[in-house]
């Protein structure tokens, strides 16, 4: 489904304000990640641009830059999981901009070769993926924010004992260690680990039942 822009006045305005904003972002370092664009196969930088829509699309699913960042690996390109991660901010900026203002495949992609020194088999990756779900992100901009909070995918807990420390060789102190994993609003997924005593685990859980009587009268 092939997504075309107004032919109005307004479309230079909107086409003028995305420029603008994707020139602060270059400002703030992010035309870095271009590097790492010129260097994936076009199958590969695909599969990261149908990720990051798909976030945006649904926020509850995340982007796995780890993963991303292994099969980038895999495939001989030399990157590690930070610079992924600009990448997956970049590509995810892009689209979430392209659908605030509304654009047209031929104005997104004239704003994007004017920001980034990008292979022609990239561009077409781009305009590809524009052309099949440019009208669907256009559609959700109407209803809500493309960059919302983070998301919780999951939460986990168990409970362990320590035994010695360095400053102690018998604790036999029991404790909780927490795992979360978030999907943050650029589409990356986080994991979040901490420990608490118990009473502080004891407090956390008492919240949670008071969050879920007090949802229960609304």
């Amino acid at each position: 489904m092939s997504y075309r822009g107004s032919r109005d006045c307004s479309r230079g305005v909107t086409g003028y304000m995305a420029t603008r904003e994707m020139y602060e972002l270059s400002e703030a370092g992010c035309e870095k990640s271009s590097d790492l664009m010129k260097l994936l196969p076009p199958d590969l930088f695909a599969e990261l641009c149908q990720q990051s829509i798909q976030h945006l699309q649904c926020p509850n699913v995340g982007v796995d830059q780890t993963l991303l960042c292994q099969r980038f690996q895999a495939a001989g390109v030399d990157t590690n999981v930070d610079e992924v991660r600009n990448v997956i901010n970049a590509v995810t900026y892009l689209f979430s901009n392209a659908a605030k203002h509304r654009l047209s495949t031929e104005v997104l992609l004239n704003t994007v070769t004017s920001h980034y020194k990008l292979p022609k088999q990239t561009i077409q990756v781009i305009r590809h993926v524009w052309n099949e779900e440019g009208q669907k992100l256009c559609d959700i901009e109407c209803s809500r924010d493309l960059l919302p909070a983070a998301q919780l995918l999951d939460f986990q807990w168990k409970i362990g004992m320590a035994i010695s420390s360095d400053g102690c060789k018998s604790l036999n102190h029991p404790y909780v260690t927490v795992e979360l994993k978030v999907a943050e609003h650029s589409g990356q997924v986080q994991r979040k680990v901490f420990e608490m005593t118990i009473p502080e685990f004891q407090h956390f859980s008492k919240q949670f039942k008071e969050m879920s009587a007090a949802l229960e009268n609304v």
